[in-house]
């Protein structure tokens, strides 16, 4: 693979001011060579790496002028993929971007693989794979916050910590296994004390890190969250006020919203995926009726719920029986219409959900609102904790390796306190590394690279 020079579109497809296209390999600045004809009228040798040359790419095979664009070379290993790359920025747009793609790989280059161009960073020794897996992270980042962690991995912040605790393992591992190898020697002893001591005090910085995980997950994945309730309560109306936008359809008549309506917010830095449905009740219109069968499916699949009531009418037959579906959920109780003057009894309603918060709105005069968002915001913290201090881990992959250590750790304390022999503690000390490494890349398998990247797109 690291022989062949690979290239692709790497701005989304469609009409746009620029679109790059990204050549990376030996054969670079050979394919560049022959498409590219600067205006200044130096050679391509003569260019300078890292600045921008005003040029026309040439179709010698048709003999036209496909574009005026602008090119930039970066010489081997100074460069996004430490070979030697070559950009072009092209006008953007569908025909343009296509037909210079068509001629670079017409003159030897491939397309690229997704995530190829990162696989490289990653192989030639660029990044680590914690730093590439933050690229994506920043691509997908639906708020700042999510945006800033993955910031932080790309600088190598996890990695950092990851390795440290590598490093640590790795010196009770040498030291263990120079005592087995070598007991005449004048060497420090690998005493249980001091095996113990390096054991436990890992395990504490891995618990640290794996505390930080939950907040992570919801930082990258955000919350899945539905908006529940019977016909006609205003679900739309809150969609829409939280959105800040005239998103879904609301009108007087009871059934108005047949399908689920997804759309991010963010709140206070939290991606909350939000979930609008079918009002809930038993009707006899077929349509309305997968409606209602989508809006449980979304309801039993939520990680919150945001259940609305009419505070301005009594509790009926579907607010019950909704509120005996929900009640194990994650949930918040919403009072809407609070503007009309409340008679719902809300003391029925916290019987049937007991601990449950209530949240008083009137979403369509955006009124308790932001209190509703206040109120999403604690729920979440006060279950994974603050999202603001510390190293956050994001990754679910890193999360599971994370434990596997741990695990290893607590089964080589074991063998320690049980005066086992000292080079079966070292196997357990060594199996923690090596699941650590699967973070950093240091010990990862070619399968494992292979699902990470092929959630990349072309061209990145």
């Amino acid at each position: 693979m690291k022989e062949d020079t690979i290239a692709a579109i790497s701005t989304p497809m469609g009409e746009g001011g620029i679109g790059i296209i990204r050549i990376s390999g030996e054969e670079s600045f050979n394919i560049a060579k022959k498409l590219f004809y600067p205006k200044s009228k130096i050679s391509f040798e003569e260019m300078k790496p890292r600045t921008m040359y005003l040029g026309n790419i040439y179709d010698d095979l048709e003999k036209y002028v496909v574009d005026e664009v602008l090119m930039v070379k970066f010489k081997a290993p100074n460069s996004y993929t430490a070979e030697d790359m070559v950009e072009i920025h092209s006008h953007g747009g569908f025909t343009a971007v296509r037909k210079i793609l068509n001629l670079v790989l017409r003159n030897g280059a491939r397309l690229a693989q997704p995530g190829e161009f990162t696989k490289r960073a990653f192989i030639n020794g660029r990044i680590d794979l914690s730093q590439a897996e933050a690229v994506i992270d920043i691509i997908r980042a639906k708020t700042d916050k999510a945006l800033k962690v993955a910031v932080d991995q790309l600088k190598g912040k996890i990695s950092e910590k990851i390795k440290e605790i590598m490093d640590s393992l790795l010196s009770v591992i040498a030291l263990v296994e120079a005592n087995i190898d070598f007991p005449e020697e004048e060497i420090p002893e690998a005493s249980p004390d001091i095996i113990l001591k390096n054991i436990s005090y890992n395990i504490e910085r891995l618990n640290y890190l794996k505390e930080k995980a939950g907040a992570g997950k919801i930082l990258r994945e955000g919350i899945s969250t539905v908006i529940v309730g019977k016909p006609n309560v205003g679900k739309s109306s809150l969609l829409n006020s939280l959105l800040m936008e005239k998103r879904a359809i609301v009108t007087e008549i009871p059934g108005t919203t047949r399908d689920v309506i997804e759309e991010y917010i963010n709140v206070k830095g939290i991606p909350i995926k939000i979930i609008d449905t079918a009002g809930i009740r038993d009707t006899k219109d077929p349509v309305e009726k997968i409606g209602v069968e989508r809006a449980m499916e979304k309801v039993e699949g939520a990680e919150l719920v945001l259940f609305v009531v009419d505070a301005s009418g009594e509790l009926e037959e579907e607010d019950y029986k909704i509120m005996e579906n929900i009640k194990e959920k994650r949930l918040l109780i919403i009072f809407n219409k609070i503007d009309l003057g409340q008679k719902i009894d809300e003391k029925k309603v916290k019987e049937h959900l007991p601990g449950k918060r209530v949240v008083k709105i009137s979403a369509l005069r955006d009124e308790g609102i932001e209190l509703l968002r206040e109120e999403i915001y604690e729920l979440i913290v006060n279950e994974v904790g603050s999202l603001e201090e510390g190293i956050i881990i994001t990754a679910q992959r890193h999360i599971e390796a994370i434990n596997k250590a741990i695990e290893s750790l607590k089964e080589a304390k074991i063998t320690v306190e049980n005066n086992l022999p000292m080079e079966i503690s070292a196997i357990y000390i060594r199996e923690a590394w090596e699941y650590l490494g699967e973070i950093t890349g240091d010990s990862v398998k070619e399968d494992i690279l292979d699902a990470i990247f092929e959630n990349f797109c072309i061209g990145k």
